[in-house]
């Protein structure tokens, strides 16, 4: 019977093979699917949105180089055709940083102006958070009046920072060999004074002039080269930097001032010791030990410039003994004479335009 009819027993097969499975096979297979989607769905969702917010992200980042690169390009050619011809800060030997197109010069070394320009950030903010608010009488006008004082510092900070100390202009030209250095005087007010070459710059410096080893530029009237804001200071911004250490020198005696009150506060109505405060309100005694710290450097430095100014004299004209002994300083003019010259001098134009094209 089967090998007369082998159609049958073929579609006996195929009804066999088309049977379902018991049905707890079945549900044993959706089971563990069901189970193997649920244990991988945190492994693909959770990559898969970080991958999004990445890309994302990216794309952002793109588009601000872009416009940032595009904003660059525009400010360089804002000026027109000129603006590609090459200028005289581009290729200045000094060691100094320009800004701006020339317009801002700092020194080589940053490192003293960030930190000193972040000391300030930081003590000012320490003092609007934690102890200008807790006073009790007028905090509002108390912080705003610091954050006034802030502002002023800052500004003659960078003021001072950002500007030509008073450069002498080089003279590339001249052959060392060629010039006779030890045949040029000057009198000045009777008294006769000689005139150093400088191998560097190829020039003759004026009096009280001195070559910076750091910014490596001939200086006119150089006192010292400030490493807390990394500038030379000389004779165009020898006024600013003392309204800098003057304006310095009030902002952290009102804020030191201020803090002490607040300890002293803090030690009236709780009781407790210096290790209270320190345990309670430590900003306050870090801030406070900070501040009094820079009021003795602050105060210490611009006792002697006062010193100097009514002497007539440079802090490098100081440190070398010019005119100790039987020497006479030929730029003493008397109290008021020297505190004139010093203070109210008119303003003295850059001797080097930074921003001129180079012919």
């Amino acid at each position: 019977m089967a090998s007369m009819n082998p159609e049958l027993e073929a579609t006996g097969e195929d009804s066999k093979a088309r049977e379902p499975k018991p049905e707890f096979e079945s549900s044993n297979t959706f089971t563990k699917c069901g189970l193997e989607k649920k244990c991988a769905a945190p492994e693909t969702k959770v990559p898969g949105k970080c991958r999004k917010i990445l890309v994302w992200i990216r794309e952002k980042l793109f588009l601000i180089k872009k416009v940032v690169e595009d904003k660059w390009v525009q400010l360089q050619h804002s000026c027109g055709p000129d603006s590609e011809r090459t200028k005289i800060y581009q290729i200045w030997p000094g060691k100094n940083v320009f800004f701006f197109g020339g317009r801002l010069i700092c020194g080589p070394d940053p490192r003293g102006l960030l930190l000193t320009t972040s000391s300030i950030i930081l003590s000012s903010w320490i003092f609007a958070v934690y102890i200008g608010d807790d006073l009790p009488n007028h905090s509002t006008l108390i912080i705003t009046f610091s954050l006034i004082l802030t502002l002023v510092v800052l500004g003659n900070m960078i003021l001072v920072s950002t500007m030509d100390p008073g450069i002498i202009p080089r003279n590339e030209q001249a052959c060392v060999e060629e010039v006779d250095t030890t045949k040029k005087c000057v009198k000045v007010n009777g008294v006769e004074l000689k005139l150093k070459y400088c191998r560097i710059c190829k020039i003759f410096r004026p009096p009280r002039s001195c070559h910076c080893a750091v910014c490596d530029n001939c200086v006119e009237k150089f006192d010292h080269h400030c490493p807390w804001i990394g500038q030379c200071v000389g004779l165009r911004n020898y006024r600013f930097y003392l309204m800098f250490m003057a304006s310095a020198l009030c902002f952290c005696i009102y804020l030191f001032a201020f803090s002490c009150r607040r300890m002293h506060q803090k030690l009236q109505d709780s009781g407790i010791g210096l290790l209270g405060v320190l345990r309670n309100c430590p900003e306050t005694l870090a801030l406070a030990s900070f501040l009094f710290a820079s009021i003795g450097f602050l105060g210490g430095l611009l006792s002697f410039h006062v010193y100097l100014i009514a002497i007539n004299q440079t802090a490098y004209e100081n440190f070398r003994q010019r005119y100790s002994g039987t020497r006479i300083n030929p730029f003493d003019k008397g109290l008021l004479g020297n505190i004139k010259e010093v203070l109210f001098p008119p303003f003295q134009s850059s001797r080097v335009d930074f921003r001129a094209e180079v012919v």
